[in-house]
C-alpha cells in the first residue's frame, strides 16, 4: 500500500485496529432529517467521541470548522431522493479533485447489489477506486438496500460485502444481522464497519447489536440516527465508544450511558 493511502487509513482506523465513524450524510437524499435539521449543532457535541466524520461536501463546507475537524470521509454519490424514483439510481456526484481540495481521509459511495441499478453502482465503485488508487485516497463502499430493509440477511450481506471488496474498496460499511454476521465478516477480505439503519426502539438494543457485531469481527461502527436521534446523543456515543475502543461489555456500556445521562441532567439543572 502506498504511503499516502496507508497514512489516510491510519487516520481512520485507530492504533487498536478499531474505528468509530459518525455519519451525517443523510440529507443528500432525505433532506432535513429529524435531529439533523441544523447539522452543525448536531455534530458539535459528538465530534469529540468520533474518529471520523462521514458527510457531504456541502455540509462540511457550511458547518464544520476546518481548524477543528476530524478526519473526513466524503460522501461522493447521489442523484436520487425520497421524493421520486428508485434510491438505487445513483451516480458519482463529487469529483476526486474536490475531495483532494478538501483534504479527505477517504471517500464513500453506495453500492446497490441486487437492484435494477446493480451494474451501474458497481461500475461507479470501480471507477472511483481507480481514481482513489491514483491519488492515494481509500474508498469506503456502503452496501445500501434502498427501501428494502428486509434484504439484510447474512447471505445477501456477505455477497454484497465481498463484491465491494473485490472491486477494490478498502473498507465496507454494511448492516449487522442477527444470524450469521460472522460469515459476512469472514467472507470480506477488507475491514467491515457496521451501519445502524433506522433508529432502534431502545438504547440497549443498539448496544447489544454493536457488541455482538464487534465480537463477530467488525472493526467498528458508522452509526448516525441511533446516536443523534437518541434523546441522549452524547451519553449514547460515549457508551458505544466504550464498546468499540474499550472492548467493553453491554452492561458496562449501559452503566456509562446511565452515568453520562445523569451528568447531563445535572448540568441542565445547574444552568436552569
Amino acid at each position: 500500500m502506498d504511503w499516502g493511502m496507508a497514512n489516510r487509513m491510519a487516520q481512520l482506523i485507530q492504533s487498536d485496529g478499531k474505528c468509530m465513524f459518525l455519519p451525517v450524510d443523510h440529507g443528500y437524499f432525505q433532506g432535513p432529517t429529524r435531529s439533523l435539521e441544523r447539522p452543525g449543532e448536531t455534530i458539535a457535541p459528538l465530534l469529540l467521541y468520533a474518529d471520523a466524520l462521514f458527510a457531504t461536501r456541502g455540509v462540511v463546507r457550511a458547518v464544520v470548522d476546518p481548524a477543528d475537524a476530524k478526519p473526513l470521509i466524503l460522501r461522493v454519490s447521489g442523484g436520487t431522493s425520497m421524493a421520486n424514483g428508485d434510491l438505487a439510481d445513483e451516480d458519482v456526484t463529487t469529483s476526486m479533485e474536490d475531495a483532494i481540495r478538501m483534504n479527505v481521509s477517504a471517500v464513500g459511495i453506495s453500492v446497490f447489489i441486487g437492484s435494477d441499478y446493480q451494474k451501474q453502482s458497481i461500475i461507479n465503485l470501480g471507477r472511483l477506486v481507480d481514481e482513489g488508487e491514483r491519488y492515494g485516497i481509500p474508498v469506503m463502499a456502503v452496501t445500501a438496500v434502498g427501501r428494502e430493509l428486509d434484504q439484510r440477511d447474512s447471505r445477501y450481506l456477505a455477497m454484497a460485502c465481498r463484491i465491494c471488496a473485490e472491486m477494490g474498496a478498502k473498507v465496507v460499511k454494511t448492516y449487522w444481522c442477527a444470524d450469521g454476521f460472522d460469515r459476512v465478516v469472514d467472507g470480506c477480505p477488507v475491514p467491515v464497519v457496521m451501519a445502524g439503519g433506522p433508529r432502534a426502539d431502545t438504547e440497549l438494543e443498539v448496544l447489544e447489536f454493536v457488541h455482538d457485531g464487534m465480537q463477530n469481527g467488525a472493526i467498528g461502527i458508522n452509526l448516525g440516527r441511533n446516536i443523534w436521534q437518541s434523546p441522549h446523543p452524547v451519553p449514547m456515543i460515549r457508551a458505544l465508544r466504550h464498546i468499540i475502543h474499550g472492548n467493553g461489555s453491554v452492561a458496562e456500556a449501559q452503566e456509562i450511558f446511565d452515568s453520562a445521562r445523569a451528568e447531563t441532567a445535572e448540568l441542565v439543572g445547574v444552568s436552569d
